[in-house]
């Protein structure tokens, strides 16, 4: 066994097609008419074709349950919150916030109401703590991790 792909349903695949190129960035690897691959792994697939693999009328299912999300990691944050602000037609789930380990996120819809959130990359944040004067075992607990995944990202830094 092994795992593959999430796999969203969309009512219009053009539209969330091109959401998340201009959004995230991802591009179409494979395309399979009804059903395309993004870069990152992320399937979608066309609301009709999903309801005839299911045999359920259209009622059978629904869109923002607000039950799950997909998540990415971004080391240039600002960069993308800043765009993403400029950006009239996203709506979102709540603003750049920061959780209580220090990571900045932010959540938002996509065109069929799947929750996507993009988070400060975890190295970042470590990064971060670690150049406003933190020792790495402050760093630690301050975004309770291990002591040895601070060092390696202080290390993988000063290899640069």
């Amino acid at each position: 066994m092994k795992y593959k792909n999430p796999l969203l349903v969309v009512c219009d695949l053009e539209a969330s097609i091109a959401f998340y190129r201009e959004v995230l960035g991802l591009r179409v690897v494979r395309d399979f008419g009804a059903n395309v691959t993004l870069t990152g792994g992320v399937c979608l697939q066309t609301k009709e074709s999903w309801l005839g693999f299911l045999g359920v009328n259209e009622g059978a299912i629904s869109f923002g349950g607000r039950d799950a999300e997909l998540y990415f990691e971004e080391d240039a944050f600002d960069a993308f919150a800043a765009r993403l602000a400029g950006m009239a037609d996203v709506r979102y789930v709540h603003p750049v916030l920061e959780h209580r380990w220090g990571q900045r996120a932010v959540r938002f819809y996509d065109p069929d109401g799947h929750i996507i959130e993009v988070g400060e990359s975890m190295k970042t944040v470590c990064l971060r703590f670690f150049a406003s004067g933190m020792t790495p075992e402050e760093t630690a607990r301050r975004m309770d991790v291990p002591l040895g995944f601070v060092n390696a990202c202080v290390r993988e830094r000063k290899g640069k």
